[in-house]
């Protein structure tokens, strides 16, 4: 048997392959190695270059996608990782505030049954006294107070008038003419304290 190798370019065309006839006769015991023909190598090549180009663009664009859409989910995890944080934050907060405050509800309850109350009852009548100068002045004691009126009373030498509403404790009182409120019920200051009282952490932030 016999062997024949031909190059590209001996079947780039149609020449070529008659002349390759003529070289291998009427022989039949042989095998013919033929390379691709003229060019076909550099073309086949340049196609997978670009090809090649083509997929690693397209793989780069993947990436960059992903990796986006990575950081995008991260961010918004983390988001709301932080949202729930400050979510119970605020609960814990709220729930020791309330306890503040009803520890020092129960403080007030206390301080209503001393002889300090009186001494304080007393000095916030005189004081609205003063304010009022010769202004008519209707002075209100709480209606808890009410057993104390008497004592208040002589110790004021003011008329002191039991309040409709509940304000906890402390005095009330109104120069009508003047439009003037003077508000010292326990109420009212519970009230501001509460509603000013913040948690301040150690990043400074309520």
């Amino acid at each position: 048997m016999k062997v024949y190798k031909f190059g590209g370019a001996s079947v780039r065309n149609a020449d070529g392959v008659q002349n390759l006839l003529k070289i291998i006769g009427d022989e039949r015991d042989l095998f013919i190695i033929v390379s691709a023909m003229g060019k076909t190598t550099n073309a086949l090549e340049k196609v997978f270059e670009d090809h090649k180009a083509e997929a690693t663009r397209q793989s780069e664009t993947r990436i960059k996608a992903e990796a986006a859409n990575a950081k995008l989910s991260l961010n918004q995890a983390l988001a709301k990782s932080q949202l729930e944080i400050k979510r119970r934050q605020n609960k814990v907060q709220q729930e020791l505030k309330d306890k503040i405050f009803e520890e020092a509800d129960a403080l007030i309850d206390e301080f209503m049954k001393t002889e300090a109350y009186d001494d304080f009852l007393i000095k916030c009548i005189r004081k609205a006294v003063a304010f009022a100068g010769n202004d008519e002045l209707t002075i209100y004691i709480n209606p808890t107070d009410e057993k104390r009126r008497s004592d208040l009373e002589d110790a004021t030498s003011v008329h002191l008038t039991i309040s409709a509403e509940d304000f906890r404790g402390g005095v009330r009182a109104v120069i009508r003419s003047r439009n003037i409120l003077i508000d010292n019920s326990f109420s009212t200051q519970l009230k501001e304290q509460y509603d000013k009282f913040v948690f301040l952490g150690g990043d400074g932030i309520a």
